[in-house]
C-alpha cells in the first residue's frame, strides 16, 4: 500500500493495479461469479481513503477488459442492506453506494450506484482546459446549460478556498446530464433490502463500459487500450455509519488518497492493461 506524498503536494502517490484481459465471456448479472472473474486479480481490501486505516466492512473490486469493453466488479460485505433512492442522478453519496471515477487528463467521469441499481453520472472538464475554440467548446458541452455548474471538489470551505476548492488545478465545469454511451450497471443484493430485522451478507455489482463510450476520456489513448497502457481509475465505497443518534459518512477506496476528496485524479489507482 503506497502512502508517500504526491510530488505536486496534493494527496498520495497512487496505488497500482494490473487489469487482465478477460479469459472467458462475461454475462453480467451483478453476481460477478463467472469463470472470467475467477481469474481476475482483486484489489486490496478497501481502506479509509484519507488515513489508509482498514475499513470495518470488507470491500474489493476487480477489473477485466477485452476488445469491446471495460468490466469492473465489486464485492461489498453489508449486514444491513439499505438503499432508498430510485431517481436517476439522485445524490447517492448521501446513502450507501459504490463509485467509479475514470481520469481523462483534462476531464474525468464519475459513476455512482446503490444496491437498487439507481445510477448517478457526472462528467467534469477542468476549466483551464475549456478554452474558446478547444475541443470542449462544442454544443454538447455548453457551459450555459442550466444543468452545468462550476465545481471546486470535496473540501472544507474557508476564506482561501471558498470559491475554488483545495485542488491546485482549481475548478471544473460539471455536466450533470451526461450519460456515458452503452453503460451497463448490474447489481445483486445477497439479503433483504431495507429490513433491519434480517442479517444480510452484502451486495455485488458488474459494470460494463464500452470502449466506444469512453471517447471523451481517451485523451489520445488507444481504444481499446494497448497492453501496457495505463488509465487512472478510482474504485470506492461510501457508507453511512450510524450510532444511536448520529450518522457519519465513511469513504473507502482500494488505495488511500491522503486527502478527503474523491475528485483528485492524480490519486486514482493506476490501472495497467495486460494480456
Amino acid at each position: 500500500m503506497t502512502t508517500r506524498p504526491n510530488p505536486n503536494g496534493y494527496g498520495n502517490v497512487p496505488g497500482a493495479y494490473t487489469a487482465r484481459r478477460a479469459s472467458a465471456p462475461i454475462h453480467p448479472d451483478g453476481r460477478a461469479d463467472g469463470p472470467a472473474w475467477a481469474n481476475a486479480t482483486h484489489t486490496p481490501r478497501f481502506v479509509d481513503m484519507l488515513t489508509g486505516d482498514p475499513a470495518p466492512l470488507g470491500t474489493t473490486a476487480s477489473i477485466l477488459w477485452d476488445d469491446k469493453a471495460l468490466y469492473i466488479a465489486f464485492w461489498a460485505d453489508e449486514p444491513n442492506l439499505t438503499a432508498t433512492m430510485t431517481e436517476r442522478d439522485a445524490l447517492l453519496f448521501y446513502e450507501n453506494d459504490l463509485e467509479i471515477f475514470i481520469d481523462g487528463g483534462d476531464s474525468y467521469y464519475e459513476l455512482e450506484f446503490n444496491a437498487l441499481g439507481t445510477i448517478y453520472e457526472v462528467f467534469y472538464i477542468w476549466r483551464d482546459a475549456y478554452t474558446r475554440g478547444s475541443k470542449w467548446d462544442v454544443p454538447r458541452f455548453d457551459v450555459h446549460h442550466p444543468r452545468v455548474h462550476s465545481f471546486g471538489g470535496d473540501y472544507v470551505p474557508g476564506p482561501k478556498t471558498f470559491w475554488t476548492g483545495n485542488h491546485p488545478r482549481g475548478t471544473r465545469w460539471t455536466f450533470l446530464d451526461y450519460d456515458l454511451p452503452g453503460l451497463e450497471v448490474h447489481v445483486h443484493a445477497d439479503g433483504t433490502l431495507n429490513d433491519p430485522a434480517t442479517l444480510d451478507r452484502g451486495w455485488s455489482a458488474e459494470i460494463v463500459i464500452p470502449w466506444a463510450g469512453l471517447a471523451d476520456l481517451a485523451n489520445g489513448r488507444s481504444l481499446p487500450p494497448k497492453p501496457g497502457d495505463t488509465w487512472g481509475i478510482f474504485m470506492g465505497r461510501f457508507q453511512q455509519l450510524r450510532t444511536r443518534s448520529d450518522a457519519a459518512t465513511a469513504g473507502w477506496a482500494a488505495h488511500p488518497f491522503g486527502v478527503a476528496d474523491t475528485h483528485t485524479p492524480e490519486c486514482f489507482t493506476q490501472v495497467t492493461f495486460a494480456e
